[in-house]
């Protein structure tokens, strides 16, 4: 009996540590591989920029309906299966982009790459902290999101190492084989446990008081249906799928407007430090923000760096190889907030019940707008002087600031109701 009553050392925070790692390979092959396979399928195939962005923005895009609906299919199919087949998803798409021959076929495995990544993407991060944490979820989601940060900082110098070495194909079998396989041992052991499987509560410590800021106890549940007309989720909706449209358009041209001032090794170096920035700028905001800030002006702050980032790049222009890199920092900076933030946002401005449907749908939405987002900024190079033979981010960096702006400004909007 009394082996029965041995308390087991709280499980939450395995599952962050798992939860880092799913995040690592899910941004790393998902979200931060697509801008480099642009490159490679645009080099190897000789199709227009504006085409393969198309194919990037698919992949994107029809992540977002499976966002919308990843809730009922963790009910019906259960979290260790969802994230299993994510992966193997993930791992045939880029093999698909690797092997493409005609567009049609490009296409097809963005169809493949974009369902399967979102299965390891921001909603399935919050989707499988949430029921481990109350008042230790934003350390908790923080500490998870960071692998994401971390698969940039991995995967940019990697996919471009790899690729150069022993070709895309080879690369892609060898990295889909190896994400499979971890995907899948961290599905069977630790994504299949639950705290009422294991007798623990949230937390890993019995209910008691925490700070109205870190629970939405002064939040009414909302009406089924009203979501829709509250003016909380509508601008936080907007103002993360603004700063996304604007962080996701220039991300997926970044390393191919480096690559001819900087070489490709070079160029693949410099988008890792950009995730670097988004390590150190995520991990400050959780230091620094007490459980009573406006999260919404540290999101706003958060923009706001990176709108100095972009403009350091127009003032760069194609020569200052310095003002480049700090210009990559400051915009990396806001890269992983950009994410973080809205979740966090939602879990004290809404009730309990809310947040389980606030979240995928802000995901999901800001996912179906920055979706276009690769292919709207590869129609602007493709408007640019220089075409897509040259440095000429003139009117993506100025677009990114505006739009940016525009996110902050729905994010003050949404604050004078609060």
């Amino acid at each position: 009996m009394s082996s029965l009553s041995v308390k087991l050392p709280f499980f939450g925070w395995h599952t962050v540590a798992a939860t880092f790692v799913l995040a690592v390979f899910g941004w790393g092959v998902g979200f931060y591989g697509p801008p480099i396979y642009l490159q490679v399928v645009v080099e190897r195939t000789g199709w227009s920029v504006a085409l393969v962005s198309a194919a990037v923005t698919v992949h994107f895009l029809i992540g977002a309906v499976v966002i919308a609906n990843l809730p009922r299919l963790y009910r019906r199919l259960g979290v260790p299966v969802v994230t299993s087949l994510g992966a193997a998803l993930l791992a045939a798409g880029v093999v698909g982009w690797a092997i493409a021959g005609e567009p049609w076929q490009l296409f097809s495995a963005a169809l493949l790459s974009g369902v399967g990544w979102v299965a390891m993407g921001a909603a399935a991060v919050n989707a499988i902290i949430s029921p481990w944490f109350v008042s230790s979820r934003p350390a908790a989601l923080s500490m998870a999101y960071n692998g994401a940060s971390i698969g940039g900082v991995i995967f940019s110098p990697l996919w471009v190492a790899l690729i150069l070495a022993i070709g895309f194909l080879k690369a892609a079998i060898v990295v889909g084989i190896v994400m499979a396989a971890v995907i899948f041992t961290l599905s069977i052991f630790v994504f299949s446990k639950s705290p009422a499987q294991l007798n623990q509560l949230p937390d890993g410590i019995p209910p008691s008081p925490v700070p109205a800021a870190v629970i939405p106890s002064a939040a009414a549940a909302l009406p089924k249906g009203s979501l829709w007309r509250d003016r909380r989720f509508l601008t936080l909706a907007a103002g993360m799928a603004l700063g996304l449209f604007a962080q996701i358009g220039l991300l997926a041209h970044l390393f191919s407007l480096l690559v001819p001032a900087i070489g490709p090794q070079n160029a693949g170096l410099a988008m890792g430090g950009a995730t670097v920035a988004a390590i150190v700028g995520r991990t400050m905001v959780g230091l620094v923000m007490p459980a009573s800030a406006d999260r919404r002006l540290v999101a706003c702050a958060s923009y706001a760096v990176q709108i100095v980032g972009s403009l350091t790049f127009l003032i760069a222009g194609d020569a200052n190889v310095p003002l480049m890199i700090i210009g990559v920092i400051l915009f990396g900076a806001g890269i992983g907030n950009a994410t973080s933030l809205p979740p966090l946002i939602a879990q004290v401005e809404f009730a309990k019940a809310d947040v389980a449907r606030v979240v995928p749908l802000i995901v999901a939405i800001g996912q179906a707008s920055y979706s276009f987002a690769p292919a709207a900024f590869g129609a602007l190079r493709t408007m640019s002087p220089s075409g897509t033979s040259g440095f000429d981010g003139t009117m993506l960096f100025a677009v990114a600031s505006m739009m940016q702006g525009a996110a902050m400004a729905c994010f003050l909007l949404g604050r004078q109701t609060r």
